[in-house]
């Protein structure tokens, strides 16, 4: 077959000809070739224009994305509202009335750049919001800016104002506010959250990951004790004019605080008026030298080492002078004393004889495993780790015997005592109701241990220090406790921490309350004296008939009775999440206030021989 090749360029001679004749050719020629170079120049700068565009949307992209400040919000929602993607879950007490909740707010920010005239609009919007300054505002819309927050958390009449006003490049961003219904009551346990709604202090900040999600939590503490108590204390702040004070109520069979107040103290629904001192929980961020409260682990730790028994004997005929100290006795009897005396005398030169017999390493043995050398497990993240000599010392191991040379959290002094009384088992403290899978204590000291301090104790609040606690028909206990505090050089011996722990009933003790005062005064009542016996004694004794009186705790032989057990409810249901306020008819902050429990709501079945106490 012949294979015939297709016609195509002409011979090269011939090739180089036409290809002269193009670039010569006639005029309508050349103006084509221009025509399809302009184009082709065109269409490279229009790509690279483009190209330009893209990476600006990028890197604009990459800063609203990762680092845009945080003021500037990250969602726009029209003044006419819109929803509210997850709400900060609420907080409740052991029977679900609300201590910390969210409501739906808008708060109005601005461009000043779409501002026509920024000293009329802030003429306006000054008119309307009288708490915020014409300078201020006049400043904010004047700046070379995009984004200017007005006012955050603006309540549905100023909301309603604003938006009336119709300022060009003015608009409202739908957010969450955070109240307190309760005001200051709990202040220092449910602490509070900023603007933007990160935890900041006490639990808020504590489980601030798990309100974020919208989950929400029940405290263990009892919200009518909680008043009860801080009215006590207040009262006795004013009266013994003191600088501050602190006071707990535990459960002395689970740890669970079913109320912790500090004084001074705060409104987390006015955040911008706190103070860094009404911030400072002395429960649990003040650490101090306890005083005499110390003998209660001091008589503990002798007798369940068996070196000491009920019916020991140490002299305290004279005072012990070691080094350059001298160690005395305010309640001086000149003789040896039994371990029963030695308590209710709060003897110091007995009980540092009672340590020595132990020996410095015994004694820091014994403080460590109860945790008064470690800060405590509880949930706020105000809390303190205890001062203790770095060398334990002969002279550290007599001081320490009666509260002296050691500094723990008032905290740490209630969870220690309860675990004396309760028959030996230290339970880590906690504001959250327990449950099962909750962390199980572990034994300290023996049960026989444990029995002889509730006699103890019994026997100081019938014949000794504590007698200004003893609540006839009820048998209360406890110890008191009187320290100066350190100062340049030495203790200050007008400034006290005067202190009084108690706990009852001491057949089988329920309640520990603890109550410090920090410097009270001695008045004419009291004799001038301002010890823990004269001053925190009797309100402890105040904080005992509220408890009897709210549970329903009746006089009588507390032998005989069942044991007692403190009902709570389940925290409400959680709800979805509001609208945005747009109207102030909607709905106000009065109606997330207190939100008690339905009827008939209960924990798990109360077991047989328990004494179930009233939640209403």
């Amino acid at each position: 077959m012949r294979l015939w090749r297709k016609s195509g360029s002409p011979e090269p001679a011939v090739a180089l000809v036409a290809a002269a004749g193009a670039r010569n050719g006639s005029a309508q020629d050349r103006f084509k070739g221009d025509v399809q170079e302009v184009a082709r120049q065109r269409l490279v700068i229009a790509s690279a224009i483009f190209a330009l565009a893209f990476v600006a949307v990028a890197l604009r992209m990459g800063y609203v994305s990762m680092l845009r400040d945080g003021a500037e919000p990250t969602q726009r929602v029209a003044a006419r509202g819109g929803a509210i993607q997850a709400e900060r879950g609420d907080i409740f007490d052991r029977n679900g009335i609300v201590l910390a909740t969210s409501v739906p707010v808008m708060s109005a920010f601005a461009n000043p750049r779409l501002v026509l005239d920024p000293k009329e609009a802030a003429r306006k919007i000054a008119n309307v919001l009288p708490d915020l300054k014409y300078e201020d505002l006049r400043e904010k819309l004047d700046a070379d800016k995009t984004f200017v927050w007005i006012k955050r958390g603006l309540s549905p009449r100023e909301h309603d104002l604003v938006n009336r006003l119709g300022i060009p490049g003015l608009d409202f961003q739908a957010e969450e506010r955070r109240i307190y219904p309760q005001g200051t009551a709990a202040a220092h346990i449910v602490g509070y959250a900023s603007i933007d709604n990160a935890g900041l202090a006490g639990v808020e900040r504590y489980f601030d990951q798990q309100l974020q999600g919208g989950e929400p939590l029940q405290l263990s503490i009892d919200l009518r004790l909680q008043r009860l108590v801080e009215a006590e204390l207040a009262r006795a702040v004013a009266k013994f004019s003191a600088i501050g004070a602190t006071a707990v109520v535990m459960d002395a069979t689970n740890g669970e605080i079913l109320a912790m107040a500090s004084l001074p103290t705060y409104d987390a629904n006015k955040a911008k008026t706190i103070t860094n001192e009404a911030l400072f929980n002395r429960a649990t961020l003040g650490v101090y030298e306890q005083g005499s409260t110390f003998k209660i682990f001091n008589h503990a730790m002798a007798l369940d080492s068996g070196k000491a028994t009920i019916t020991s004997v140490y002299d305290a005929s004279a005072p012990i002078k070691i080094d350059k100290y001298t160690i005395n006795d305010d309640h001086a009897q000149n003789r040896p004393l039994t371990i029963p005396e030695i308590f209710t005398y709060s003897s110091n030169i007995a009980s540092a004889k009672m340590a020595v017999e132990q020996g410095p390493e015994a004694q820091r043995a014994f403080f460590d495993k109860i945790g008064f050398l470690k800060a405590l497990p509880v949930q706020l993240p105000e809390v303190a780790a205890p001062l203790f000599p770095r060398h334990w010392m002969k002279i550290n191991t007599m001081t320490i015997a009666f509260g002296h040379g050691i500094s723990v959290t008032p905290l740490h002094l209630a969870t220690g005592s309860a675990a004396m009384v309760n028959g030996g088992i230290l339970y880590p403290p906690t504001l959250v109701k327990r449950t099962a899978s909750s962390p199980p204590g572990r034994r300290v000291i023996q049960v026989k241990t444990s029995t002889i301090m509730r006699q103890l104790m019994r026997l100081n609040a019938v014949q000794g220090t504590g007698k200004n606690a003893n609540l006839p028909g009820y048998e209360t206990g406890g110890k008191t406790g009187t320290a100066e505090k350190p100062g340049r050089g030495g203790y200050r011996q007008k400034a006290l921490i005067s202190s009084f722990v108690g706990m009852f009933p001491m057949n089988e003790p329920k309640f520990v309350v603890l109550v410090s005062l920090d410097e009270p005064k001695g008045i004419a009542e009291t004799g001038g004296y301002a010890t823990g016996g004269m001053v925190a004694a009797p309100s402890v004794k105040v904080i005992f008939e509220n408890i009897v009186s709210l549970y329903g705790i009746l006089p009588g032989d507390m032998n005989s009775l069942p044991s007692l057990e403190i009902a709570s409810a389940p925290a409400p249901q959680a709800v979805p999440a509001p609208r945005a306020i747009v109207h102030p008819r909607h709905r106000t902050l009065e109606q997330r206030k207190a939100l008690p429990a339905k009827a008939g709501q209960t924990n798990a079945a109360t077991g047989a021989g328990v004494r179930r106490l009233a939640s209403e």
